[in-house]
């Protein structure tokens, strides 16, 4: 009885052990009462938890979206990272259970002649089963599984980080898109009006009423214009080539949606403090700094020494038939091992994860800093471009009355012809910039829902799709 009492006394104080080294606790990094350049939010809601798909009533692009997290080449590459980061924290978890191992085998041998004069040969049958198992004394093994368990949600942050890139990213680069086509339009509406000009100037110069300086400059601005028409449609086919490569697919014309996109509408950002919960870059930078913790701890059991039981059973017989009926052997035992001198390399080892340990929360403070940073950043933008579009559809209206006008002071012989090319001239771009202040007032949208780390709220039946609920903090 005593030595089975003595195991379980060795097997209570394994579980109760304390573990060394220091507990994990989220560094202090302070949140501003509302994010800089913003006006204060009305409410704690946030763009980020809308389903923000659905802000621009376009069914295309939620196919896009859809698309992209099925068969995209980075949320593919992410959920396989995650599933190694599953098994090596699976594999951790073993540590906990003894390792059990089986042999068996045959022996036929003769020995020497001193000691076997008779020169008798002899057969041995073995059949056994032994185990090894680390009493978790110091807690260096609770320290290993916490590491790998941070880098197992670690990982799954990370999965999650790539999808909202890659979701924002789709969404870019189609509204990129639908501005390119805008710009086609706009040039070949402006190709036409200054087709009609040049021959016009052609017609009245074969007739002797134009000059040739009025020809040659309307053939110079119709040239400019045309040549802009295949750079947006060599533009246009690489920003499609862009958005297949995203869904993981090949080469092929990129559907579009309605006419118009429309703007989303005003929503409140929601308040700084909630990005530590919410972005996954940030939730992925505090894991890795709970797995640095935790490897600390590792560091500091090397100290200790490490106490692991051991045992074997089995079988030993000189007859196969006889193996599991007599020749039982068993034996347990403990083994104790510290190291006594080591140069110095375990106080160096555990220097070094104090030093990794401060990286990682160097990393944790800059993701969080970072995160506060684009999400002003990206308010700010999408404030200020709402101005700038207002202005830019002003100038659109004067420049399109300004054409009018000269045109009907044309035809009323009170001008010449060079203030409606003057004025045809100056419209063109105020018309592409305006095209793309619209682009990126919807990419200041796309940016937003990016800072914010949106995607958790959760989606009714039918929805479109978006990323799982995020894993619980340890």
């Amino acid at each position: 009885m005593k030595p089975r009492r003595a195991v379980a006394a060795l097997l209570c104080l394994s579980f109760s052990a304390c573990a060394v080294g220091p507990n994990y606790q989220r560094p202090a990094v302070p949140a501003p009462p509302q994010f800089y350049g913003a006006l204060p939010p009305q409410d704690a809601r946030s763009l980020a938890d809308l389903p923000w798909w659905s802000l621009f009533d376009d069914p295309v692009l939620n196919g896009l979206v859809d698309e992209a997290l099925r068969h995209g080449f980075d949320a593919r590459l992410a959920a396989a990272r995650v599933e190694e980061a599953r098994a090596l924290y699976g594999v951790a978890r073993g540590a906990y259970y003894p390792q059990v191992g089986a042999t068996a085998g045959v022996v036929h041998e003769r020995a020497d002649q001193f000691s076997n004069p008779e020169g008798t040969a002899r057969t041995k049958w073995t059949a056994e089963v032994g185990f090894q198992w680390e009493l978790d004394l110091w807690g260096r093994v609770r320290r290993l599984n916490e590491s790998a368990r941070a880098e197992y949600l670690a990982s799954e942050e990370a999965r999650r980080g790539v999808l909202l890139t890659l979701l924002a990213d789709v969404a870019s680069a189609y509204f990129a898109l639908r501005e390119l086509d805008e710009e086609l339009e706009i040039a070949r509406r402006t190709q036409s009006a200054f087709q009609d000009t040049y021959d016009l100037f052609d017609r009245q110069l074969r007739g002797g009423t134009a000059s040739a300086l009025e020809t040659t400059r309307a053939e110079a601005l119709l040239g400019l214009v045309s040549a802009q028409i295949p750079e947006i449609e060599r533009e246009i086919v690489q920003r499609e080539n862009q958005i297949n490569l995203l869904l993981g697919r090949p080469p092929q014309p990129i559907e579009r949606g309605p006419e118009a996109t429309p703007l989303p509408p005003d929503v409140p950002a929601g308040l700084p403090s909630a990005l530590l919960e919410r972005r996954p870059d940030v939730r992925q930078a505090e894991q890795l700094l709970v797995s640095a913790n935790a490897q600390v701890g590792v560091a500091k059991a090397a100290f200790f020494p490490t106490l692991s039981l051991t045992g074997l059973f089995g079988n030993v017989s000189p007859e196969l038939g006889q193996l599991f009926s007599q020749g039982k052997t068993w034996s347990i035992g403990g083994n104790l091992f510290g190291g006594l001198f080591t140069g110095g390399s375990r106080r160096r080892q555990y220097e070094a994860a104090q030093a990794r340990w401060e990286q990682a929360r160097v990393r944790y403070e800059q993701a969080v800093v970072q995160s506060l940073a684009e999400t002003s950043s990206a308010l700010v933008s999408r404030s200020k471009l709402a101005e700038v579009q207002v202005q830019r559809e002003r100038a659109v209206r004067a420049y399109r009355e300004a054409v009018r006008l000269a045109d009907l002071r044309y035809r009323s012989g009170l001008s010449a012809y060079f203030e409606v090319l003057e004025a045809q001239q100056q419209l063109y771009p105020t018309e592409l910039n305006l095209a793309a202040t619209r682009r990126d007032r919807l990419i200041a949208v796309v940016d937003l829902y990016r800072s914010l780390g949106g995607g958790w709220a959760p989606v009714p039946p039918g929805a479109a799709p978006t990323f799982p609920r995020p894993v619980s903090m340890p």
